[in-house]
């Protein structure tokens, strides 16, 4: 009995939806569908329950009657009912899209990869905020899907553990209350923040609360008056067609206002607004003109949204007046209906579901990111998150909330056109963000007419213009530590990378060029000599190759030694060295290599560099160890007293495999592992000794192998190196 009487309480909660759905839908084959979807949830949830005790069909209709309130199109609407189907059902990706559609399936799909994001800290917790930002840059439907879900767990959240609840609670303050104010969705947002002020700061929200009933019959009889006196102002001003409503501020805004101004609740005076709606542009100015005609207002507290509307399309107008004759400070915002629609909507409106329409999602957020600026730069940040692999997903998710979700401050270029940036930019964001060239070049600016510091923080208003230096680029490692904006700080990485480089090609040059002397070679090295001595590198050009020499990942040396000159050439030359020290009586042992002057004495590889055959090595004679060989570039050989330090060379007649050490620092992807173990394979590489060690940012991996000598190791490293997700690999040559 208990089931059949739950069954039917489904059955006319989600009729109560349909009735909702119909005063926008009245095709019988949308209808339908809908019905079809909520059937499909019902069957398939059959049995579950949340921890409120209700069965879980309950939240999925009340997701969806939430979206039906927005009017949402009606793919986004199945999508909430079914938007659980994936996770929590036996139903299958292709099951789902043969039922429902392939829209409605990877709505349900992109959800359900949200829904999978689990309560953690510190980078972990980054990776799940970038997770969802990544889905809002693909199909905005999917973030207004969960922005509802999470709406609706929030209500329910008195089921939850109190710890579990602070921590949920923060977590919808910081990332989806944020995305709700940006994308409009206001009246999401002030319920989201006052159920967060709740759960994270219990008592002052009640004391808020309480305040606000102690005279809430007061209050209401002060708004009437003034809502029956702003009437009569405009009959008799012949104005008729209008509509006026009055709120009291959310208890959360009030909380704000608090802290912010560090006012107790008696101070603050705006505690609640009057709204109102008109039919044209025209008429909101001329109704202000009339409101500031007989209230006070208050300086300063003017703000026209109209004519620059707020990063989330927001416009209206904003005044703050004082009524003489109640006594009372108070609110009045004026807008259109079409205004008051985006206020009440956000981004949701232009999805606003009408019949006949043909809806395209690649359309819509075409539409969209035209017309939101923060939008399309969100588009842009995360598609070019690609060409910067060594990007952490904090660094990632901190660049969106500094850059996206945070204030903005609006500020003129020389011709007056005006700039949106994050608050907290400085001249240099500016700068870049007008052009990467000027941002380079960038030698100063003035700032309301002053010269100012690089470090200036941007401030509503400002009037800026950048001087730059046209011949020579002066951009600053030092300038990363002042900039705000992710895009400055990926422009300056990507400069410096390119000047460091530069650098490092050039050394490489030197460092061939004096080996080349030292070898006594004077042929020309070029792309041809690339191409048919070095053809296993990989290398695309002559500044790939001066760069990996310039990096110390190449000898110069041992590309002679091993291809310039003949094989016979090689056996003159080590045979030098073995009749040399055979007539000193030498030592050659297991490890193949040569010590020039001593005799009967055991020798070891240095564990703190493992030099492999090919490295320029040295010989340090220990007491206990004999004679322990070590890279010639090992710091630890600066420790040494010189004069126990001996010539050894390879004997390239030996030959054994050598083990080393590769790091690899990489994003924080285990799934890396098992295409780095395939790559080793194709080399015929053997792996001693494997350690996976994860920080809060990235994975660092250690591999102990076995090499048959360093051009092979140099082979395997340039390889490595074109996995994406890499982003620093080098042998422990400390």
């Amino acid at each position: 009995m208990i089931i059949k009487k739950n069954y039917l309480q489904n059955d006319i909660l989600f009729q109560d939806l349909i009735k909702t759905v119909t005063k926008n839908i009245s095709k019988t084959q949308i209808l339908n569908k809908i019905t079809k979807a909520y059937q499909l949830a019902k069957y398939k949830h059959a049995g579950q329950k949340r921890l409120t005790g209700e069965d879980y069909i309950v939240h999925l209709v009340t997701v969806a009657k939430i979206l039906s309130h927005l009017n949402v199109e009606p793919n986004t609407l199945m999508a909430g009912l079914l938007h659980d189907i994936l996770e929590d059902t036996d139903l299958s990706f292709s099951e789902l899209t043969n039922l429902m559609g392939e829209d409605i399936a990877n709505l349900v799909k992109y959800v359900t990869k949200l829904d999978k994001l689990v309560f953690n800290q510190d980078s972990g917790q980054s990776d799940n905020h970038q997770k969802i930002f990544l889905a809002m840059a693909q199909d905005i439907r999917v973030v207004i899907i969960k922005i509802v879900d999470r709406l609706h767990n929030m209500q329910t959240l008195k089921s939850l553990r109190p710890e579990k609840q602070v921590r949920i609670a923060k977590e919808t303050l910081e990332i989806y209350a944020s995305l709700t104010h940006r994308l409009g969705l206001f009246e999401i947002k002030s319920e989201l923040e006052d159920l967060c002020l709740r759960y994270i700061n219990p008592q002052i929200y009640y004391h808020i609360s309480e305040l606000i009933k102690a005279k809430k019959r007061e209050r209401e009889i002060a708004i009437e008056k003034i809502i029956t006196n702003i009437k009569q102002l405009f009959f008799q001003n012949n104005l008729n067609n209008f509509i006026i409503k009055g709120r009291v501020k959310n208890i959360y805004s009030i909380y704000k206002k608090m802290t912010k101004r560090n006012l107790s609740f008696s101070e603050i005076f705006d505690l609640f607004a009057i709204r109102i709606i008109v039919d044209n542009l025209d008429l909101c100015y001329q109704i202000l003109g009339i409101i500031h005609a007989n209230y006070f207002p208050i300086p300063l507290k003017f703000k026209d949204y109209i004519a620059v509307p707020k990063p989330n399309l927001y416009q209206s107008l904003h005044t703050t007046v004082l009524s003489k004759t109640e006594g009372i400070l108070f609110e009045i915002q004026i807008r259109t209906m079409a205004m008051d629609e985006i206020a009440e909507k956000g981004i949701a409106s232009h999805w606003t579901y009408k019949e006949n329409k043909v809806y395209s999602k690649e359309t819509k957020q075409l539409e969209i990111a035209k017309k939101l600026r923060w939008y399309n730069e969100l588009i842009k940040i995360t598609k070019d998150s690609d060409n910067y692999p060594q990007e952490t997903s904090k660094e990632f998710t901190d660049a969106i909330k500094n850059d996206i979700l945070s204030e903005n401050v609006y500020v003129f270029t020389p011709k007056q056109k005006v700039l949106e940036l994050p608050k907290g930019s400085t001249p240099i964001d500016f700068a870049f963000r007008i052009h990467t060239e000027i941002g380079a070049k960038m030698s100063g600016a003035i700032i309301n007419g002053k010269i100012t510091p690089l470090n200036y923080q941007l401030k509503n208003g400002d009037f800026v213009d950048i001087k730059t230096n046209k011949n020579v680029a002066t951009i600053n490692k030092e300038w990363l530590r002042i900039v705000k904006t992710i895009y400055a700080k990926r422009k300056i990485k990507h400069i410096l990378y390119k000047y460091q480089n530069e650098d490092l090609i050039s050394l490489g040059k030197e460092l061939l060029e004096k080996e080349k002397q030292l070898q006594k070679i004077f042929f020309t090295i070029d792309n041809k000599f690339l191409k048919n001595n070095l053809k296993k590198y990989n290398f695309n050009s002559l500044n790939d190759f001066y760069l990996e020499i310039g990096k110390k990942n190449i000898s110069p040396k041992l590309i002679f030694q091993q291809h310039v000159f003949k094989e016979d050439e090689q056996k003159k030359l080590l045979n030098h060295y073995i009749n040399k020290s055979s007539q000193i009586s030498n030592k050659k042992n297991k490890i193949g290599i040569i010590v020039d002057g001593l005799s009967n004495i055991k020798l070891k590889l240095a564990n703190c560099c493992l030099p492999v055959l090919g490295d320029t090595i040295l010989g340090f004679i220990s007491k206990e160890q004999g004679v322990v060989i070590h890279c010639s570039e090992c710091k630890n050989l600066k420790k040494y007293n010189k004069n126990k330090l001996v010539n050894v060379v390879w004997d390239f007649n030996v030959k054994i495999k050598n083990s080393t050490y590769l790091y690899i620092k990489c994003s924080k992807n285990i799934s890396l592992l098992p295409q780095i173990m395939n790559k080793l394979n194709k080399f015929a590489i053997n792996v001693v000794n494997l350690n996976v060690i994860n920080n809060k940012f990235e994975t660092i991996i250690k591999l102990k192998i076995l090499v048959n000598n360093k051009q092979e190791l140099d082979n395997l490293m340039i390889n490595l190196r074109n996995f994406s997700n890499i982003h620093y690999i080098s042998r422990n040559v400390n």
